[in-house]
């Protein structure tokens, strides 16, 4: 920007704001390092021309950079002039927002839905009044009681057709889930296939259990079938993990054609797929799960966290077979023993009285205007559905992952590298953006444009390391 023209915006924004004219042209300097207009290493213009151009006197403007100096923003050199101070971009980024926005875990947005705190304390009320307090407060029956059960299968059957509530487990958690279902297929050593970046969950039971993850190539419509094909018959996993329908972190959803290309090869390869469907139930037309295509192969794990609530620690788990059945109840019992008799007691009249189905609605509206917000800023791109809980977001090539997530820190935001979710070394330049944790619309937007200005902003080369 020529000088006339940067001055003329500093103009602009003195007019806007309250309080000495001295203060006003430390907004206007800090406004255009923050925006890029400035870069570090970039030589003022004299205080003369400053002065001269905003028709004040020179000691205002002594008065400014004196205090532009003091916040770190400007750097002074007798006989050289007036330059932005290296790292005066991180300061100024740093200053801007004095709390974290934390978009690092991928929540349900608490809906819109004026009635419901009324009808939680009504439930509650209902709950104390129909079951005893012991009742409540003990342990329950490893793996959902009958009612638990059945409703589950009911909450489940549009994603993998109707169950039996004796094929059903209600778990803890889909990460009970996982651990059970990683326990009864493998033995320390053993590998398992899984996409190159997966759900972080699934690295740390592996790594518990020492099991080998390994991640296999994949497109915009998922895992290739040919690289499936290989990597079985290179490896000889014991099970593929996958979460088909809005993958964490990519956002991919696999077509229905991809859905059973992965079957058939499961089928062949003689081995189970672990299928972790969060998302599925935020679409209003989903399409079908692994599990309806072959059911005898695919411990399927629904979990309630992504779609209600992560504080009623559920998760609905359908079943290949008894013995599985069986094997993975016992695991359950090994690792949490059972729900929690309050919060399965809450989830079941839930279920009962059709509020969950008015939760998920409102859910799903949320979610969908948040993506709306998001992509009227960032534009449309990959790694955006319109339905889901996260953006994957591709960074521009002067970012590297690592870097963009430690800068938006000092912005006040909290967002997620790839590194978190990597298998098998591979890095890719992404970023998990969630946007379900944030409480209100004017707060999405915000962060958002937050992030649309960081990643068009370039940091010279030779900007101090971000730590």
């Amino acid at each position: 920007m020529k000088t006339h023209e940067l001055l003329r915006s500093w103009h602009d924004i003195i007019e806007q704001t309250s309080g000495p004219l001295y203060k006003g042209i430390v907004q206007a300097l800090a406004l255009s390092v923050q925006q890029g207009v400035l870069r570090e290493g970039d030589r003022l213009p004299t205080q003369r021309m400053i002065a001269a151009s905003l028709g004040t006197n020179l000691t205002t403007v002594t008065r400014a950079f004196r205090e532009a100096h003091q916040i770190g923003l400007v750097d002074a050199t007798v006989g050289r002039g007036t330059f932005i101070r290296i790292g005066a971009a991180t300061r100024q980024w740093q200053a801007s927002r004095t709390s974290i926005v934390d978009m690092t875990m991928n929540l349900p947005p608490v809906p819109n839905l004026p009635s419901l705190a009324t009808s939680m304390q009504a439930d509650f009320q209902t709950l104390f009044k129909s079951q005893s307090m012991s009742s409540l407060m003990s342990y329950r029956v490893t793996g959902g009681t009958y009612d638990e059960r059945c409703q589950g299968a009911k909450w489940i059957e549009p994603l993998i057709g109707h169950r039996r509530p004796d094929e059903i487990v209600v778990t803890p958690g889909a990460q009970t889930a996982i651990a059970a279902a990683l326990s009864v297929l493998t033995s320390p050593g053993d590998v398992i296939l899984t996409e190159k970046m997966t759900y972080p969950g699934l690295r740390t039971v592996a790594n518990q259990l020492g099991i080998l993850l390994v991640g296999v190539d994949g497109d915009e419509q998922g895992f290739l079938p040919a690289a499936l094909e290989e990597a079985c018959q290179i490896h000889s996993p014991k099970a593929i993990y996958c979460t088909p329908t809005i993958q964490n972190p990519t956002t991919i959803t696999l077509p229905l054609s991809r859905r059973q290309s992965l079957m058939k090869i499961a089928h062949d390869a003689g081995i189970y797929v672990i299928e972790d469907d969060p998302y599925s139930l935020l679409l209003d037309t989903p399409i079908p799960a692994l599990s309806a295509l072959e059911r005898g192969r695919v411990i399927y794990i629904a979990t309630l966290s992504k779609v209600l609530s992560p504080g009623l620690r559920t998760a609905y788990v359908a079943l290949p077979n008894p013995e599985i059945h069986q094997r993975f109840l016992t695991a359950v019992r090994a690792f949490s023993l059972t729900n929690a008799g309050l919060l399965s007691a809450l989830t079941l009249r839930w279920m009962q009285s059709g509020l969950a189905g008015t939760i998920l609605a409102g859910i799903k509206s949320e979610l969908r205007l948040r993506q709306s917000i998001a992509r009227n800023i960032l534009g449309d791109r990959p790694g955006m559905n319109p339905n889901g809980p996260h953006i994957w977001l591709h960074l521009p090539s002067w970012w590297t992952s690592s870097d963009f997530v430690a800068y938006a820190h000092h912005r006040g935001l909290a967002l997620l590298p790839s590194s978190v979710f990597s298998v098998s070394g591979f890095t890719s330049e992404n970023v998990r953006i969630s946007l379900g944790g944030i409480s209100n619309m004017i707060d999405v937007e915000r962060a958002i444009k937050d992030i649309s200005t960081i990643l068009k902003y370039r940091r010279d080369s030779n900007n101090i390391s971000v730590v």
